[in-house]
């Protein structure tokens, strides 16, 4: 599969260059492999860097050329929040199979388009939720299934991040509400509305309290995600125009109860990630901090014995295995991606979409939606 990265030389557009080049080597090529044929990066201060991370790739600044190239099968879009949408469009319009990073789209209107219009043109498509590609939420997810953990009753979550956490870090692009309408909620909260969408299904109704700690910014041009630097005190400052961060409850279609919260101003908390699900037979437990690790109660255990048992999800799992031959020796964020983007080639070569497709994208949209709405309107929203 020949594939357009649009986005190149940010942090996502590297980490998925690289996820096409390395899969192969883990999970093997009998599903497809993958040629990253053009890089698409507007500033072009940064094609040497490209050049040298993808030798044979052609390198555009223009991502209507990477679209309308006839040998391209896959657009993979790692673009700012506020043109997926556009972009994700005229890719499915063009008839390219399409590979998104969160959050879809910046509405729920826009992503319900996407996945119509790709419906109707038969393209596999693909939202960047790799979280739960972690093989030890398959094992959650294998557990839930077979109802060993009974019917599910309540699911806590969150999801911190200290990256505003000073008042004084300076502004960038996620904090603008033109280029990242929803703030930390399609940027964070997409992935805690992963897991709930993936482990326990999907939400009916929500009320939510968004809200901005810090209102302005200073403004220091050229930095990238998780750089600083010194202020002089002649600087510019920015008001914050989207949300720093929620708090939410939830209602499942399933009769489920959910408290969730996240945030980007959660001084010490440089990724915190956890997840708990209660059931009437049992119960799950996960934290990121120990990324390979599952919590499991069961009520099938006998009076005094019971309590959660740590399963390190090992090489018993087959995707486990690829990388690595024995448990607890961590696959992180990267091999997230790598397992992603097997995946999304997987899924043209045999034409069988895998989750999240863009459904399941809009689905999500409907939850960030409904936290716009409802912190606006201080109400309970129902999701259709």
């Amino acid at each position: 599969m020949r594939v357009a990265v649009l986005g190149a030389s940010g942090w996502m557009g590297k980490v998925h260059t690289m996820a096409y080049q390395t899969f192969p080597h883990f999970l093997g090529s009998e599903n497809g492999t993958a040629e990253v044929a053009i890089l698409v990066e507007a500033n072009p201060n940064a094609a040497a860097d490209l050049a040298q991370r993808a030798p044979e790739a052609r390198i555009v600044q223009d991502w209507k050329e990477a679209i309308a190239d006839p040998e391209i099968d896959l657009i993979d879009i790692c673009l700012p929040d506020s043109l997926h949408y556009e972009v994700a469009k005229a890719a499915l319009l063009a008839g390219k199979h399409v590979y998104c990073e969160k959050p879809l789209a910046d509405t729920a209107a826009e992503a319900r388009e996407l996945a119509d219009i790709a419906r109707e043109r038969g393209v596999i498509t693909r939202v960047g939720h790799a979280f739960p590609r972690n093989p030890v939420h398959d094992l959650a997810k294998e557990i839930i299934d077979a109802g060993e953990i009974g019917e599910i009753k309540l699911f806590k979550a969150c999801q911190h991040i200290d990256m505003y956490g000073d008042p004084l870090t300076p502004y960038m692009w996620r904090a603008n509400g033109e280029l990242a309408p929803t703030g930390i909620i399609g940027d964070t909260g997409s992935h805690v509305f992963s897991f709930m969408e993936f482990l326990v299904g999907p939400v009916a109704k929500l009320v939510a309290d968004n809200f901005i700690v810090t209102p302005k910014r200073p403004v220091v041009d050229g930095l990238a995600y998780g750089e600083s630097a010194e202020l002089k005190g002649d600087e510019d400052w920015a008001d914050i125009t989207n949300p720093d961060g929620t708090n939410l409850m939830v209602k499942f279609a399933n009769g489920a109860r959910g408290l969730v919260d996240f945030s980007r101003v959660a001084t010490g908390r440089k990724f915190m990630q956890t997840y708990e699900i209660y059931g009437t037979k049992g119960s799950l437990a996960y934290t990121y901090d120990e990324v390979n690790r599952l919590r499991f109660y069961s009520n099938a255990d006998k009076i005094g014995r019971r309590g959660y048992r740590e399963i390190d999800v090992g090489p018993e799992n087959e995707t486990f295995r690829a990388f690595l031959p024995l448990p607890n020796f961590a696959l992180g964020y990267n091999e997230s991606k790598i397992i992603e983007a097997a995946e999304v080639i997987k899924s043209i070569v045999t034409n069988t979409p895998a989750w999240p497709t863009f459904e399941n994208g809009h689905h999500i949209c409907q939850i960030v939606d409904a936290c716009m709405t409802s912190s606006e309107t201080q109400s309970w929203v129902d999701i259709a």
